[in-house]
């Protein structure tokens, strides 16, 4: 069966998009595994937490803790959950004297949220300079939005390595695969939205 000259287009360009598209999600991946380890070198205004997945938390704690940050805001938090509750569960024995300098943002449900709600909080508290903590594989599309909806912040990016999560052998776990494919459309989009 020989394909038409107009079918044999269609079906060329398919391929070659489908090939662009692995190649992208292949560099987006080699991205993420090359991104060095962070470590804070300086104090900043505020530490920033996205919430939705694991050492998140620990990362931005720790960063207050140690001092990095005057402050503490953790953006896409449930409602129901309280600073209390959140210090528990970043250490059996909390520093009571982290109360005070931990904010809760309930607002946001997804990156852009995180942005508005974080670039609104750190208008009120005149905050310039902060630490974004979040996962690796998220971190890029994160600054993405951070630029575009909080250009007068300085943002120095901390990205954590969720548990579980082995870059290495991404293909032969589907739901590694599947987050970090997802992750990819999702940064793609949010890249060409920033250009137009």
């Amino acid at each position: 069966m020989t394909l038409s000259p107009k079918k044999f287009s269609i079906l060329a360009a398919f391929i070659l998009a489908l090939v662009g598209w692995f190649a992208g999600l292949s560099a987006f991946v080699e991205d993420v595994a090359s991104m060095p380890v962070p470590h804070p070198i300086q104090k900043l205004d505020a530490i920033v937490v996205l919430t939705g997945g694991s050492n998140r938390l620990d990362a931005g704690f720790n960063l207050l803790e140690q001092g990095f940050g005057k402050k503490l805001f953790i953006s896409g938090v449930y409602h129901g959950l309280d600073v209390k509750m959140l210090l528990k569960r970043w250490k059996a024995e909390p520093q009571s004297s982290l109360d005070c300098c931990v904010v809760l943002g309930f607002e946001a449900d997804n990156t852009a949220g995180n942005a508005v709600e974080t670039a609104e909080w750190l208008h009120k508290e005149g905050f310039h300079s902060i630490y974004l903590v979040t996962a690796d594989y998220h971190i890029r599309r994160a600054l993405l939005e951070f630029a575009r909806l909080a250009p007068d912040v300085v943002i120095t990016p901390f990205p954590v390595v969720p548990d579980k999560f082995d870059l290495a052998n991404w293909w032969k776990d589907p739901v590694t695969a599947i987050l970090l494919m997802h992750e990819y459309m999702k940064y793609t989009a949010t890249y060409i939205r920033s250009l137009i």
